[in-house]
């Protein structure tokens, strides 16, 4: 019935899409197994891409030749950058999607695809042999052979949602939880854990009082995350804000007795850094207030969600507590918040390449990983699928290092440190963040796409033009000379100098709040020259020049750390016949086996002293 597969993607979410299409797009046949056609791609929580270091990401897959950001601009309602009054390499672009739109663009991205056919049914285990995986096997007993499987079962591994007192075995809302595979891993020795997470009540925007809200609307022009001819934004759908208050307080109260995350039956560790409006009012005792952010769920729909107001408290109080909320008094809820409880996987079972250690040719990618959002899991799917695809083909494994990719963080931080939290990407946990700006995606990794054999052309030849364009900027600015007469009412406007005498545009641009635009506007001569240039490489070019020596020293940085980057362990190094290691160290690096000695020093009990030892021992 079945031809046997390169590659076997469990689970629809974004990232099996994103595994599906990488690894057919380099050649293989794949095979995506889901339990449910209908919800290919769903975005089970808030219906937006992107944010503060998820924006950057979704850019770095674009740049990979994956299909997220593709998808994010023909489906978005809204679009904006975050974090404009910091520095560039704060800057984070943030989508709105059409959630309906999304699902439906990409199953059919996915169906346009030769290489990808999909099977409906439950996968209830793997199928292995003498520790090596070949296919998996179904609720209804059949087994489908593969050479590869990638598994990315999201929060559907043993799901229960719980709202008040209630539990119900579930995936996520109105869909059945995955079981049988957790307990095959865990026999095979993997070590297993819980985590939760949770989603907000959606409402009805038809009863919501739109009027007394703040309006948050999109950046105009509008911005897009995908490096190839996607459709631009003309027309934006705004969102709104408003905010909780102590009565909304002191009602939700009345129902933590009833929550299952103060009574002990939620055993899973919550996200940090998104956690439930109870988990807020109990960890910010002090705040009267905060704030909420309301999001359309399409262009057409009246459906509506309640950013910031996650909830696992019994629906009538989530109901009285919300008709309190400015702009909520009338308001009819589609369906309550709640929160879900899921198996996951300690990443430090995994390689580099996210293949895992105990069971050859096994990959996992996402949520089963212990992160949180669509951009992580759909960065590791994207990787996943290149890697399987590698593993077939016996070519090495496609590794990013944190200084060419917050996906390099992403893995780096998850396969050396694990998770005891759900995992969520920070500008923060990047040291290299001058370097991984969003507006320079395409030039750090489509190269390196191109040379793995990624579908990538189209996408490199933009870069190729970018890259010529910021040569010719550059010389410009560097060369272009500047009178006083030309600038100085625009730097005094700006509390700025004004000029002595000629000087290089390139020294007036590096003075604060001088931007490439300012010079383009007030003087013809720059104004011509900069029109021949898309917005997006002019803007780039600037940052580039002003961030100039912060960029140099860092990638000296870089080159220092990469020297033991370069330098290679094996898996079957013995650890305990080292001399001179910490036995703290001997543990950690026979458990987490790391393939270079940069990795091993950011093994968390590996000391840089144990680090000298290991460089004596290699010869260096």
């Amino acid at each position: 019935m079945f031809p046997e597969y390169d590659v076997i993607v469990v689970g629809g979410g974004h990232a099996g899409c994103e595994a599906a299409v990488a690894a057919a797009n380099m050649g293989s046949k794949v095979l995506l197994a889901t339990m449910n056609m209908e919800t290919i791609a769903k975005m089970s929580c808030n219906p937006a891409m992107g944010g503060v270091a998820k924006g950057q990401i979704v850019r770095e897959i674009d740049a990979l030749g994956g299909y997220s950001g593709i998808v994010t601009d023909h489906t978005m309602i809204q679009f904006r950058m975050l974090n404009l009054s910091k520095g560039p390499a704060m800057w984070s672009p943030r989508a709105q999607s059409d959630r309906m739109r999304f699902a439906e663009k990409w199953r059919l991205m996915l169906e346009a695809h030769p290489n990808v056919s999909f099977w409906q049914e439950m996968v209830t285990g793997i199928l292995v042999n003498d520790n090596r995986v070949y296919g998996v096997r179904t609720s209804l007993g059949l087994e489908i052979k593969s050479k590869t499987v990638i598994l990315t079962n999201g929060t559907f591994l043993n799901g229960i949602i719980h709202i008040g007192e209630r539990k119900i075995s579930a995936g996520r809302a109105g869909e059945r939880a995955s079981t049988g595979i957790t307990a095959q891993l865990v026999e095979l020795g993997f070590e297993a854990d819980r985590m939760k997470t949770g989603t907000p009540a959606r409402v009805d925007g038809r009863t919501i009082n739109w009027d007394i809200m703040e309006v948050q609307p999109g950046d105009e022009p509008a911005g897009k995350f995908s490096y190839t001819d996607t459709p631009q934004l003309k027309n934006q759908r705004p969102c709104h804000i408003t905010y909780t208050n102590q009565a909304v307080h002191d009602v939700l109260k009345t129902g933590f007795d009833k929550s299952p995350m103060f009574t002990g039956r939620i055993q899973g560790i919550g996200p940090r850094y998104c956690p439930s409006i109870e988990d807020k009012i109990e960890r910010f005792a002090d705040k009267q207030r905060h704030q909420l952010f309301i999001e359309p769920e399409g262009w057409n729909t009246c459906e509506v969600y309640v950013n910031g107001f996650s909830s696992s408290l019994p629906e009538d109080i989530q109901h009285k507590a919300m008709q309190l909320i400015p702009g909520f008094e009338q308001a009819k809820m589609f369906r309550p918040g709640y929160a879900i409880e899921y198996d996951f996987f300690q990443p430090t079972q995994l390689k580099v390449s996210l293949e895992t250690r105990l069971v050859d040719n096994l990959f996992f990618a996402g949520q089963i990983n212990g992160t949180t959002g669509y951009e992580e899991a759909a960065a590791q799917g994207l990787m996943a699928g290149i890697n399987a695809h590698h593993k077939i083909n016996e070519i090495d494994p496609f590794v990013l290092k944190r200084s060419e990719a917050y996906i390099g963080v992403l893995i780096d931080d998850l396969i050396n440190k694990g998770t005891k939290e759900p995992y969520r990407m920070f500008t923060s946990r990047a040291e290299h963040r001058i370097l991984l700006r969003q507006d320079n995606a395409d030039t750090r990794l489509t190269p390196l796409a191109q040379q793995v054999g990624l579908e990538v052309n189209d996408r490199m030849q933009r870069v190729r033009q970018k890259q010529a364009a910021h040569e010719k900027i550059a010389q410009f600015v560097q060369q272009c000379s500047i009178a006083p007469s030309e600038i100085d009412q625009v730097l005094l406007q700006k509390g700025s100098a004004p000029l002595k005498q000629k000087m290089k545009m390139h020294k007036i641009l590096l003075r604060p709040n001088m931007s490439i635009r300012d010079f383009a506007q007030a003087i013809p001569k720059v104004g011509d020259f900069m029109a021949q240039f898309e917005d997006e490489f002019v803007e780039c070019a600037e940052i580039n020049l002003k961030y100039e020596g912060y960029i140099r020293k860092e990638k000296e940085q870089v080159e220092k750390i990469n020297r033991l980057e370069n330098v290679k362990l094996y898996e079957e190094t013995d650890y305990q016949s080292i001399k001179g290691l910490s036995l703290e160290a001997v543990e950690k690096l026979s458990q987490l086996k790391p393939a270079t000695i940069g990795q091993a020093s950011r093994i968390s009990g590996v000391s840089p002293a144990d680090i000298s030892v290991l460089l004596i021992y290699v010869g260096r």
